[in-house]
């Protein structure tokens, strides 16, 4: 008899969103569960893609996106906006860049696929929140990955900004409050091994 999955949010704007999601995905290999993460707005770029791919083969990574960050137009100042110019997509609100949203849906579908297979036990659709944030997917869309999930499938999804249909119809929401950052008070950008 299969236990029961739930569906679990991480967001907030604080720090330690993904590093949960990885330390749960840890916790599941050891207890012999088949995980799978699949990252939206990312590129293998990070610390952690060096690793996780050796960790066990119960164990399976995958990346969508792109390596830098989405704007909208008029969310931000201009001098924070400079600081960004060459990391940074601007784009106007509810019109982000057709090749995010051709991306993004490769990723969606590969993201119900993986739900609705039967085969992991641990699914981890990071910075998924953020892509619906940016309008790069839709409530309709995640919503579908939640009501047709298998019933064992824990699904973990991560990513600021939450939209409150997402918080309602999870059963576990962590939210991850700043109350201070280095880059904040010391402007510490970040670091291989802590932040990336």
């Amino acid at each position: 008899m299969s236990v029961q999955g739930y569906v679990q949010v991480y967001t907030g704007e604080g720090k330690g969103k993904t590093t949960a999601a990885l330390g749960l995905a840890l916790r599941a290999l050891g207890a012999g569960k088949r995980v799978f993460i699949l990252q939206f707005m990312k590129e293998q770029v990070y610390s952690e893609h060096r690793i996780l791919p050796h960790l066990s083969e119960n164990l399976c990574l995958e990346t969508i996106g792109k390596p830098f960050f989405l704007i909208k137009e008029g969310s931000m100042p201009e001098e924070e906006l400079a600081k960004w110019a060459k990391k940074a997509v601007v784009f106007p609100p509810g019109k982000p860049p057709q090749e995010y949203l051709d991306l993004l849906a490769k990723g969606m579908a590969r993201a119900q696929e993986v739900v609705t297979s039967g085969e992991y036990d641990l699914v981890i659709l990071d910075e998924i929140n953020v892509a619906l944030h940016f309008g790069l997917v839709t409530w309709a869309q995640v919503e579908d990955l939640i009501k047709y999930k298998g019933e064992h499938v824990e699904l973990v999804l991560t990513g600021r900004g939450a939209p409150p249909e997402l918080i309602e119809r999870a059963d576990l929401v962590t939210e991850m409050k700043e109350i201070k950052h280095y880059y904040q008070t010391k402007g510490v950008e970040a670091r291989k091994g802590i932040e990336n």
